[in-house]
């Protein structure tokens, strides 16, 4: 039986940062992966194939809707012209990324072992062969991260022609002409307004009163605007009843007695863990009620030498935070003083426009009973927001009162997702409102925008 001091489940981006964390730490380290391809959602279906579509679809919207619609009257189809290039794009970035990690993991001297992973105690694992033979591992350190899917309730008739989900849509080869998302969340906006971008008729039903409910409303409003500028409707606080197919189209009953018929349908509403042939059971382990494996701060489950890291654990379930989980999961099994974790985790939501925040949000901070006060950047009054005619373009800043440090920034507008991180190297090196005022910013840029928001705020707390 081969030993290893630390095996990997999953090849995604958490696994991956394990795994190279733990190769540089000089330890015996494998990945384990049950796909025939590495990457795992990431790279497969998830954040890298929907990111290359985004990027064709904005093409699309730099466009404008009127010249998509001139195109459309014309008897062209750009839309399907586009989501055909789109579909090359993506395959294209994934092979180039495949190629990518798999010279990151040569070089780091890790192995991989293909097959499914499954604990027969604690410290010894099985993996099942395609030939149908099982190779047992003993372990001393295990990292377990093997993702999450779409969830798929068994009341929605998925097909993968009309009803989709989030990884059956990114491989239509043919642009609906309509689209209902169910759901209000990250994904289904992201799909809501590429599909938007690329002329399809878009509409998005959710139960809560805004999408992205978790955010600060102004922001959500600015993004909601820039949607409907876009053709997007919006049917909030509604429920979808039952769907069904009809006639080669989706008919979508709501609660409220209305329906919508579409060409297709997005099921948006949530992922669920992979774990099930795991036989978690088998080393002491326990799902929680919502069905993620639960952890401590330093990433460890109820054994403490099994991790567990990236979208099996939950929110926030981006690559970029379960990298970081990896990275520092490896990093406390084995005592390094480098285990320290990031005070503040950027989030990006990858819709048209983008949408970024580190920090808290307004509601946060009320209902901490913190004195703040609030700036604002819009980007029609940079001058590089001028340029490329972005008109709903906002830097939201927060800073506390007494100490002047930053407590959150939000943004919304095109290179939201970049920006941000000026605002969260400023926020964990515990710098001020003031430095920001004080620092030269590339002119024109957004980054502009960080100085009239801070320049705002310094206003506020001299007033």
């Amino acid at each position: 039986m081969q030993h290893f001091e630390v095996l990997v489940i999953g090849s995604g981006p958490a696994g991956q940062q394990a795994a190279i964390q733990a190769s540089t730490l000089g330890k015996s380290v494998g990945i384990v992966e049950r796909k025939p391809r590495i990457g795992g959602a990431g790279l497969r279906t998830g954040t890298i194939p929907s990111k290359a579509l985004r990027e064709i679809a904005y093409l699309a919207s730099r466009q404008g809707q009127r010249g998509m619609r001139e195109a459309l009257s014309s008897g062209r189809q750009p839309g399907i012209e586009l989501l055909g290039e789109a579909i090359r794009k993506k395959d294209m970035v994934i092979a180039q990324q495949e190629s990518v990690i798999l010279s990151r993991l040569m070089l780091s001297g890790v192995p991989l072992i293909p097959g499914e992973a499954h604990f027969i105690d604690e410290h010894t694992l099985g993996v099942k062969t395609l030939q149908g033979e099982t190779a047992r591992y003993s372990v001393d350190v295990i990292v377990l991260a093997t993702g999450s899917r779409p969830r798929r309730p068994p009341e929605v008739p998925f097909d993968k022609k009309t009803v989709l989900d989030s990884t059956s849509i990114l491989n239509l080869r043919e642009l609906p002409s309509s689209l209902t998302v169910v759901g209000g969340g990250v994904i289904a906006c992201e799909f809501a307004s590429f599909f938007a971008a690329l002329g399809a008729k878009v509409t998005i039903v959710d139960s809560h009163e805004q999408i992205l409910s978790y955010l600060s409303v102004d922001i959500v409003e600015a993004l909601s605007d820039a949607m409907r500028m876009m053709g997007i409707e919006f049917l909030m606080q509604c429920r979808v009843k039952n769907i069904v197919h009809e006639q080669g189209r989706v008919r979508a009953s709501l609660e409220n007695g209305s329906a919508i018929v579409s060409d297709c349908l997005l099921f948006a509403q949530g992922r669920e863990p992979n774990y099930e042939h795991l036989n978690i059971e088998c080393a002491g382990l326990a799902a929680e009620d919502q069905g993620w494996i639960p952890v401590n701060e330093h990433f460890q489950t109820h054994r403490p030498h099994i991790y567990a890291v990236g979208d099996l654990i939950g929110k926030p379930a981006l690559a970029s935070t379960g990298m970081e989980q990896g990275r520092l999961a490896v990093q406390h099994a084995f005592g390094s003083v480098e285990s320290k974790q990031s005070r503040q985790l950027p989030m990006a939501i990858y819709t048209i426009p983008e949408l970024s925040y580190v920090g808290k949000t307004e509601r946060q901070l009320r209902s901490e009973g913190a004195d703040y006060v609030v700036g604002r950047g819009y980007f029609r009054d940079s001058a590089r927001g001028q340029i490329i005619g972005d008109q709903s373009g906002l830097l939201k800043m927060l800073v506390e009162r007494k100490t002047r440090h930053v407590l959150g920034i939000h943004i919304v507008g095109e290179s939201a997702s970049e920006l941000v991180h000026i605002g969260q190297l400023i926020m964990n090196l515990g710098g001020t409102v003031d430095d920001l005022v004080e620092n030269v910013f590339n002119y024109p840029t957004l980054a502009e925008c960080y100085k009239i928001a801070a320049q705002e705020c310094v206003r506020s707390l001299q007033s």
